[in-house]
């Protein structure tokens, strides 16, 4: 008999715009300052590596897609100061929180870490690389390439994995110094 596994909730973009916009609302903030708050938190790094910013745009674009990339949307929660679990509706794991960070440091998923395990759990089911995909509603390529990903994968996707593993994101998450 096939053991049936329960759905994967799905993160909730649109739930995390809702709850950004809340803030920016009630600080009064216009989008554009939020991005400068939110780069700001990394103030000391950022003056070190000359990266550009993050972009007003990145953040309203959430709100019409309800995805972004799983980097862009560590700089969000740290915002908000909120785990990614938070916008998972039934998640077990909402009071898992991620690495504290000051201003020479910013959270970054360890995408190699979250393939490793990925792969490590998928062989521990015995499955294809094309099963595991179904069952993470991607494709098999999606999964392959993020042990090579130089920067990141959908947040939505990023969320699936780690529900997937039975596992926090915060495993995942690291303060970086870049």
């Amino acid at each position: 008999m096939t053991r049936t596994r329960p759905a994967i909730a799905e993160f909730d973009g649109l739930a995390l715009f809702r709850a950004m916009d809340a803030k920016r609302s009630k600080e009064e903030l216009s989008w554009p300052q939020v991005a400068r708050e939110i780069w700001a938190q990394s103030a000391a790094l950022n003056a070190k590596r000359a990266d550009h910013p993050i972009s007003p745009a990145t953040l309203t674009g959430l709100g019409r897609r309800g995805d972004c990339t799983c980097q862009h949307a560590l700089f969000m929660l740290r915002w908000l100061g909120e785990p990614p679990e938070r916008f998972v509706p039934g998640s077990k794991q909402t009071r898992v929180r991620p690495p504290a960070v000051g201003p020479h440091r910013r959270l970054r998923w360890d995408l190699k870490a979250l393939a490793a395990a990925l792969d490590s759990e998928r062989r521990a089911r015995e499955l294809t690389w094309a099963a595991a995909a179904v069952e993470l509603r991607c494709t098999s390529s999606q999964l392959t390439g993020i042990r090579i990903a130089r920067y990141a994968i959908g947040m939505r996707l990023a969320m699936r994995i780690v529900a997937w593993l039975d596992r926090p994101a915060s495993d995942f998450i690291v303060a970086a110094r870049w």
